[in-house]
């Protein structure tokens, strides 16, 4: 009994297995296959967007499915390679020579040990810094990205097409003289099919019996896969029956399976003179540079988005944090570019009626079988067809519909995005999150520094004025002090000298810098025969302004304590004899107190 419990804390998915049917099987059997129909057009195209040779890309495409079965928590969540994380990969991969795959499969295994210790580390919040808006304008910059990049393949044009977005646009615009119509005629007519065909799984056919119903949705999920296989029954027709073949094709895709290996920790490139450099592990290092941070917390950030989309909020962070990492490590054993969790294939995956996470073994035996059999037929799928695949895919990860609920609710929180987006396009997508978050972060940190302030000028019951200090957030730290310090001098100058009562209701936490202020502020007040007193002041507040500042600060239950208070303080009796009825409430903010105090 305990070896089976230690089974089933080493490999959890193997819960998966108790009560397991022949109809779980044949529901994942269904949904495996549909999936690696999905993953193997996928895969080529992702491999190619990563600037690697096709095979990279079903290199990549098995390992993580096996990974997955037996450690992961969601029965839909398929890891594989994704057009963000093959973009993120490309920057790296075009130095010449083998030292492409050297550094894609580098960072696919630093990228695994970077997720494993956020798992041991419990980092997994980390990716909650990333806010909505920041997150909707890095993909749809990814996205736009990734879709001008396939411009090249689309439109039939060779050679480089530069780096980046605007320098992508520039190459395309200056070899449009150079398109090759047969390549952007079927690329074209790629991309409209495949729209419609999307839009099949939408159909409404109340009429329609269930063999139809069926045909048209596995055609609307399959449809990669046959817009690829028909662009290549076209290309080979046309390629052998012609010397002028009217298509650039992907060329030839090593067969076979990999080889199990340890990757590469030096390669060779070529400088901008042609000659061989060689590039230890260190200069290896140098180049991936913050690649090695931000890809996996974007790896991250999807898997658990995935992951919280389809199985709910009762997953594991931390699970998915380490089935996601152990399958980019195995993976590059087997030469295997950076993974995620894909929404597109999960969805597939969901649509396919999956029971368990074992329909990834189907779709990692699909991927095997494709390459021990299929590869040489793949060199005859035409580049125009992948990039068709690609931008039909990437066009919905632009989400305009954000910016129009934002716009209503929260238009500070259309910066961030917006410089993300911009940002992303302009200069690339690592900076661009880097300022995104960099933004959100300013914008927390401007909060705590700068505390709204609730001011009023009252009277007890007995007509004695005060001062009532209102912060509306429950916590006050070293940034806000000075502010909170100004503010109450500014009341002051603007009622007059009146007793004045920090209001705490509402503030649970100070810090020592925060709480020396508060006694240095005190002081300073009472200088000026000005008393300060804490309204509700929680045990911990109370402690940590007596043994940090050793000042006994008076505190209040009740505004009405004042007058006892008083009482008992000489300095402050002339406030006794202030009599008088009982004071308007004045305006609630320092601008409205400015206002007031000019007119």
């Amino acid at each position: 009994m305990k070896s089976v419990q230690f089974a089933y804390r080493l490999l959890p998915g193997l819960k998966w297995l108790k009560g397991y049917t022949g109809q779980d099987a044949v529901s994942d059997l269904i949904a495996g296959v549909t999936v690696g129909l999905t993953v193997l057009p996928q895969g080529l195209a992702y491999a190619t967007l990563a600037g690697l040779d096709p095979q990279y890309g079903l290199y990549s495409a098995f390992v993580g499915g096996i990974i997955y079965a037996l450690i992961g928590s969601c029965r839909q969540v398929t890891i594989g390679p994704t057009a963000l994380l093959a973009l993120m990969t490309s920057r790296h991969t075009g130095f010449g020579l083998e030292s492409g795959p050297a550094y894609a499969i580098l960072l696919c295994l630093i990228s695994g040990i970077v997720e494993m210790l956020m798992a041991v580390l419990r980092l997994g919040a980390l990716v909650d810094l990333i806010s909505l808006p920041v997150t909707v304008g890095f993909t749809s910059a990814t996205a736009v990205i990734i879709g001008t990049s396939q411009l090249k393949g689309l439109l039939g044009l060779r050679g480089g097409s530069g780096s980046g977005f605007v320098n992508t646009m520039k190459s395309v615009f200056l070899n449009l003289d150079k398109v090759r119509y047969g390549d952007y005629s079927l690329g074209l007519a790629a991309i409209v099919i495949l729209l419609l065909l999307r839009k099949l799984k939408d159909l409404k056919l109340s009429n329609a019996n269930k063999f139809v119903k069926s045909f048209l949705w596995i055609v609307a999920t399959g449809r990669n896969a046959l817009i690829v296989l028909i662009s290549s029954v076209i290309a080979y027709k046309t390629c052998q029956s012609s010397d002028n073949c009217p298509f650039i094709l992907t060329g030839k895709v090593k067969s076979g399976l990999p080889d199990m290996q340890l990757p590469k920790f030096e390669t060779d490139i070529l400088s901008s003179n042609g000659t061989e450099v060689h590039q230890n592990y260190a200069n290896m290092l140098g180049e991936l540079g913050p690649s090695m941070i931000i890809l996996p917390i974007i790896a991250v950030l999807g898997n658990v988005a995935i992951s919280k989309a389809f199985g709910g909020a009762g997953l594991s962070p931390t699970r998915e944090l380490v089935a996601l990492s152990l399958s980019n490590i195995c993976g590059a054993f087997f030469s295997s570019i950076p993974v995620t969790g894909s929404f597109s294939r999960s969805a597939v995956n969901h649509a396919s009626g999956v029971r368990t996470p074992i329909g990834g073994f189907y779709t990692s035996a699909l991927v095997l079988l494709a390459l021990g059999l299929l590869a040489p037929y793949f060199q005859y799928i035409p580049k125009a067809s992948l990039s068709a695949v690609i931008i039909s895919a990437v066009i919905f990860m632009i989400e305009f519909e954000v910016i129009k609920p934002l716009w209503r609710c929260s238009r500070r929180e259309l910066l961030p995005g917006a410089i993300t987006f911009i940002m992303s396009l302009a200069i690339g997508v690592e900076i661009g999150l880097l300022l995104g978050v960099g933004t959100d972060v300013a914008f927390l940190v401007y909060r705590v520094a700068r505390p709204v302030l609730g001011v009023s000028k009252l009277s007890t019951t007995h007509g004695i004025s005060y001062i009532l200090i209102r912060p509306k957030h429950s916590s006050l730290y070293f940034p806000a002090i000075e502010w909170v310090r100004s503010g109450i001098s500014k009341s002051l100058e603007t009622h007059g000298s009146a007793p004045v009562i920090l209001d705490c209701s509402n503030v649970h936490e100070f810090d020592f810098t925060a709480a020396r202020g508060m006694g240095a502020l005190n002081k300073e007040l009472s200088s000026m025969n000005v008393p300060l007193f804490l309204l509700k002041a929680s045990k911990e507040i109370i402690v940590i302004l007596k043994e940090s500042t050793n000042a006994d600060i008076h505190t209040l239950d009740n505004p009405d304590d004042l007058e006892s208070l008083l009482e008992q303080v000489p300095d402050y009796e002339p406030y006794l004899q202030v009599m008088v009825p009982l004071v308007t409430k004045l305006p609630n903010s320092y601008t409205d107190l400015e206002h007031d105090k000019r007119n």
